[in-house]
């Protein structure tokens, strides 16, 4: 049983204890790249077509090649079937801006010869395993704290170089922020904006759940649009639930019956802890778990994004 899987885009399966990354990408040097994480269940890359989607338009707004989504899909379900279905899975799709040695143009570069001073993208699919953490969130839920983004929610909107809408590799103040947390005796973050309105997590979308109604902040509010949000939102509107984009405010955590961090390998993890205060879980906590999980399964159309 391999405990990694790697794959580029040629459809090569490379040994993962080889070195792929050059020293000098753009990738490691400047966080300059996006990357999009993909649940493996009984072997196949749940709700793929989302995250193409979603990588298409993470590359667009970072002014990278258009990804070749077929490559991509091709690479992903090769190393989704190099994994296995006994197990689950975290695939990764990478894709950084290259090497900086040949984003530098030498000085004999003339202007007609421009396009020989572009670096080739590096581009992979890593497949590793799923932390132990993650059972326990589904199971248990989570413990949360609120902690302040320092941004206004209309970031996104005023300073769309802030890349607020864009899956990007610079997750250093995101990983802080969980480190934070974890020193504060807490699982997770929930990211509130100046106004004091609910933002996202540092690594998952909030959703709150008010009776048959699901509402989560609107992307316009410099959040990153969430693919297993999107999924559940899906899966629910065609069970008869009412889903909702809407601003929130932190006091609407308080009044909800039930708060959800939905990640694409957690899934849904409801929040049983905000700020020291116990969460109970509703009654239709079981239904909620259950729509993310055919949510993810059954995908969705890239035309969705």
């Amino acid at each position: 049983m391999v405990d990694r899987v790697l794959v580029t885009l040629d459809g090569v399966v490379r040994d993962a204890d080889e070195p792929l990354l050059f020293a000098d990408d753009i990738g490691v040097l400047r966080g300059d790249g996006v990357f999009e994480t993909v649940l493996v269940r009984d072997g196949d890359p749940c709700a793929l077509e989302f995250h193409l989607g979603r990588l298409r338009r993470s590359s667009q707004a970072l002014d990278l090649p258009e990804p070749e989504l077929a490559k991509w899909r091709e690479a992903a379900q090769i190393a989704a079937k190099e994994w296995g279905s006994d197990r689950e899975g975290i695939l990764r799709l990478v894709l950084t801006r290259g090497r900086e040695s040949e984003l530098n143009a030498p000085s004999s570069v003339t202007s007609g010869d421009l396009a020989a001073a572009v670096p080739v993208p590096t581009a992979y699919v890593l497949v590793t395993p799923v932390p132990e953490r993650v059972e326990k969130a589904r199971t248990e839920g989570v413990s949360v704290v609120t902690l302040a983004r320092g941004i206004s929610i209309d970031l996104a909107q005023a300073a769309p170089w802030q890349l607020i809408g864009a899956k990007t590799l610079s997750y250093a103040t995101n990983m802080a922020a969980l480190r934070f947390a974890h020193r504060m005796g807490a699982d997770d973050v929930i990211f509130t904006s100046t106004e004091n309105r609910v933002l996202e997590g540092p690594r998952s979308t909030v959703v709150i759940a008010r009776d048959k109604e699901l509402i989560t902040p609107p992307a316009k509010n410099s959040v990153l649009p969430g693919v297993t949000q999107r999924a559940l939102y899906t899966e629910a509107t065609k069970a008869g639930w009412e889903c909702r984009y809407a601003p929130l405010f932190t006091a609407d955590l308080l009044t909800c019956d039930s708060i959800w961090m939905l990640s694409s390998v957690t899934l849904a993890a409801r929040v049983n802890s905000l700020d020291g205060l116990r969460m109970s879980a509703p009654d239709n906590a079981e239904e909620i778990i259950d729509l993310v999980g055919r949510g993810i399964e059954r995908g969705g159309a890239i035309g969705d994004w």
